[in-house]
């Protein structure tokens, strides 16, 4: 027998970065939402307006607390900076993946030998830990009603995999998390029966630049990550 979900917890992916040079900025300062991007936030913030949402918090990263504003506003709530859903580390940040990708170096090869951990970054049981307890906050938080979770791509996508239960090694270009999406927890009390998965700025999202596994807004074609 289903059950009605008693809360929501909505994990909103921010929108496009104005990052011209086209690097992987990870928990770099100084990386802000385009105008586009802009666009994408108020985007989800109409689509949140008649939702029962009572909660929001965000990564502190300036691209998140941006894309968490119009819908905080919208609903007459304040931003819960939370660092438990920053981006994920990576020893990759502050290079490129564009047509002078990083990865095609033998000297990065080193960093790839274990993609289970993976062996270039934040370990994924790591980023499921932190994510889920702020989720199980926030659902705390809003507890019968809806929260929104602003945070970043490969934070979301690897606590979906865990909360479906499938393995965390994947192509970053086959995520289902494109900018300005929501991956949406439904609970009942403190189980996860649901997991349900919206684009409400699909349609201003670039076709090219959907399967990014970065943004790169206003950045020439050989500077997009590939």
């Amino acid at each position: 027998m289903s059950q009605t979900p008693d809360t929501v917890v909505h994990l909103l992916r921010h929108g496009e970065v104005h990052n011209p040079e086209g690097v992987l900025y990870g928990r770099r300062d100084g990386y802000h939402l385009s105008d586009l991007g802009n666009k994408m936030a108020a985007r989800v913030a109409e689509a949140l307006a008649d939702r029962d949402v009572t909660h929001v918090r965000s990564s502190p990263l300036e691209r998140a607390q941006e894309t968490a504003a119009p819908t905080a506003q919208s609903h007459g709530l304040e931003v819960v900076t939370d660092e438990r859903v920053i981006e994920s580390t990576n020893v990759f940040e502050g290079t490129r993946f564009g047509a002078d990708n990083v990865l095609r170096k033998p000297s990065a090869w080193r960093h790839l030998w274990n993609p289970f951990k993976p062996s270039w970054g934040e370990p994924y049981k790591d980023v499921v830990a932190r994510m889920m307890s702020a989720v199980h906050d926030a659902r705390a938080e809003a507890t019968g009603h809806e929260a929104v979770v602003v945070s970043h791509q490969l934070p979301i996508w690897i606590t979906r995999l865990h909360v479906e239960k499938r393995p965390f090694v994947h192509d970053p270009r086959r995520r289902q998390c494109t900018l300005c999406s929501l991956t949406s927890f439904h609970f009942v009390g403190d189980k996860i029966t649901q997991v349900s998965y919206s684009e409400p700025a699909g349609d201003l999202i670039p076709e090219k630049d959907r399967r990014s596994p970065f943004s790169a807004g206003n950045a020439p074609e050989e500077n997009k990550p590939v």
